[in-house]
């Protein structure tokens, strides 16, 4: 695991190097860069793969106590991180509120930024997101010490599996729930970020709404990937979101065998799973390529 020094803190980040074109990855709420272990060990043959830890409660340094800690903040801050590797022509994806911060970039016209993926997250009016998101920001009410006893009880695995816990975010996994909730069970500084965190991100529930109104700026292409028998997520924002990015009859489903025309957004829903449709991944990276969005982010800037 490197390490890069920003504005707010220190930044953990999972970087498999290369020449080949560098797609960043995003996780949500309580998660660490871990989530996307899978995926990354698919693609890393050919693609530069970065996953930084988001101080989302998972992250293991804490910030400075004067950090912006809100949705924009944060989103600022993955800004910060793609100046600091120096990357370029970047595919930017995101899972959970990982793709919240997504869809602010994009409506942000962040130049480093060539394509976006979109996989089951936040979007319009789920924010905080379903029964799991809305337990955690009223949890974020409580003093931290208070947060930090309430989050003991994710210790016993019936309970992590229950709804309101990681119950409907993964079907499998429990092992890394396990260690993405150890940082606010043992550590007063995580969970003094992870209360400020989860204030400043839901001091403005509709966020996402007024992102969504801007949205159909984002000209580059995007891929909306949804899990169909998602409960937190709901399916049905899978479409909408993808029509924001433009207009309906330029979408095109990914698979290996069906490239797209026009601008290359696309939508699909399949199986829950807690890492991205790989094959519908490979090809929205392939396609854009052979689109013109080339290159690889080059770079270190970490230690």
């Amino acid at each position: 695991m490197r390490e890069t020094e920003l504005s707010s803190g220190t930044i953990a980040y999972e970087d498999t190097g290369g020449d080949g074109p560098t797609v960043v990855l995003l996780h949500g709420w309580m998660m660490d860069a871990s989530l996307w272990d899978g995926p990354i060990a698919d693609l890393s043959a050919d693609h530069r793969c970065i996953a930084p830890t988001l101080p989302f409660g998972a992250h293991r340094h804490p910030m400075s106590v004067d950090a912006d800690l809100s949705l924009p903040g944060i989103a600022r801050l993955v800004t910060e991180f793609l100046d600091r590797l120096d990357l370029h022509e970047v595919t930017l994806v995101g899972n959970d509120t990982g793709g919240a911060l997504v869809q602010l970039l994009m409506c942000d016209s962040a130049p480093r930024v060539a394509r976006a993926v979109l996989v089951s997250c936040d979007a319009f009016d789920n924010f905080p997101p379903g029964l799991t998101g809305k337990t955690l920001a009223l949890t974020g009410r409580l003093p931290p010490r208070m947060f930090g006893l309430f989050m003991q009880q994710m210790r016993l695995r019936p309970l992590r599996r229950l709804p309101f816990a990681f119950g409907w975010l993964t079907l499998r996994g429990d092992a890394a729930t396990v260690r993405w909730t150890k940082p606010v069970m043992t550590r007063p500084e995580i969970r003094r970020d992870a209360v400020r965190m989860l204030r400043a991100a839901t001091a403005d529930t509709e966020i996402l709404l007024a992102a969504a109104e801007r949205l159909p700026r984002f000209e580059q292409p995007a891929l909306v990937v949804w899990a169909s028998a998602d409960r937190v997520m709901p399916p049905a924002h899978a479409s909408p979101s993808s029509s924001l990015t433009d207009d309906s009859s330029k979408s095109r489903t990914a698979t290996p065998s069906s490239p797209w025309t026009n601008r290359p957004n696309s939508h699909d829903t399949s199986a829950r799973s807690p890492t991205p449709d790989l094959p519908r991944l490979r090809a929205h990276l392939r396609v854009s390529a052979v689109s013109g969005s080339q290159g690889a982010g080059s770079g270190s800037g970490g230690r």
